[in-house]
């Protein structure tokens, strides 16, 4: 877990506290290919070492699937699915946005992309309100692009994943990282054909180390300390425009965090995408 994770862990279990909210906790484990022996494990003692409890158990995606084959079929029943043949790379190379070339071919779900049909979708999501970065507008051709619910090997996309688990837990506010806003566009629409109350959204800057070039796993982040867990904590708190007071600052984990939930404002919180800062 890095830091950009924790500044995402950090302000949502915040802003739930808050609010005498429930936090809850969700491991993304629907893509066994890139899944790494021992990393769900890490994660969850890296936020018990910075006091960051969460409410009931833990859901694993891996667990979820019937949910999302449910959803499929509720969807494929209202002829809002259809089998897709293309490779990304034939995508790339009509322009990069996929035209809806296997719209009406009416091919065999086996071996097959899954894909959600918009194009009868009077009103596609091109925009939404965030309670942190304000009204964010979509790029509409992306709006419109009938996007993958389930790939062609049988994985879950990860937007059908999150938006049916968001659903069956109750998820009224969902806060996280700004890397996500385009893809909201996309889970709103989910929301509206499934017939679904939409949650509040707040995306929180982003760690980067260069503009566009988030902290991940894939560009080699370090993972943050569980043995000294209190300067990481600080400054990923600095980070979320609330600095502690040094009396503050010199007691564990759990008072700190006792002080910001007292302290929570999103009001402090910065209105940018990103924020660099030195790994």
């Amino acid at each position: 877990m890095h830091f950009g994770s924790l500044v995402a862990a950090l302000g949502s279990y915040l802003q739930a506290r808050s609010q005498h909210g429930s936090w809850q906790v969700r491991i993304d484990d629907i893509d066994p290919p890139r899944e790494v022996k021992g990393a769900a494990q890490d994660i969850l003692l890296t936020l018990q070492a910075y006091g960051l409890n969460w409410d009931g158990d833990v859901i694993y995606q891996s667990h979820n699937s019937q949910s999302y084959e449910n959803a499929l079929s509720q969807l494929t029943e209202q002829q809002l699915c259809y089998a897709c043949a293309c490779s990304r790379k034939m995508i790339r190379q009509s322009g990069g946005l996929y035209q809806g070339t296997c719209r009406y071919k009416h091919l065999p779900e086996i071996n097959n992309a899954l894909r959600i049909n918009l194009h009868n979708m009077i009103h596609p999501v091109t925009h939404f309100e965030d309670q942190l970065q304000g009204k964010v507008v979509l790029d509409k051709k992306q709006a419109s692009e009938d996007f993958i619910v389930r790939r062609k090997e049988g994985l879950y996309a990860y937007n059908l994943a999150t938006v049916i688990d968001d659903i069956n837990q109750g998820i009224t506010e969902i806060v996280r990282g700004a890397d996500l806003l385009t893809t909201t566009g996309k889970q709103l629409t989910l929301y509206q054909l499934l017939n679904k109350k939409t949650p509040a959204y707040l995306h929180l800057p982003v760690a980067v180390t260069a503009p566009g070039n988030k902290l991940s796993k894939q560009n080699h982040a370090l993972a943050i300390s569980k043995d000294n867990p209190t300067p990481t904590l600080l400054a990923a708190l600095n980070f979320l425009g609330h600095t502690v007071p040094q009396e503050i600052a010199l007691k564990s984990c759990s008072a700190i965090l006792i002080w910001a939930i007292q302290n929570w404002s999103p009001d402090k919180l910065p209105q940018l995408a990103e924020i660099q800062i030195k790994n």
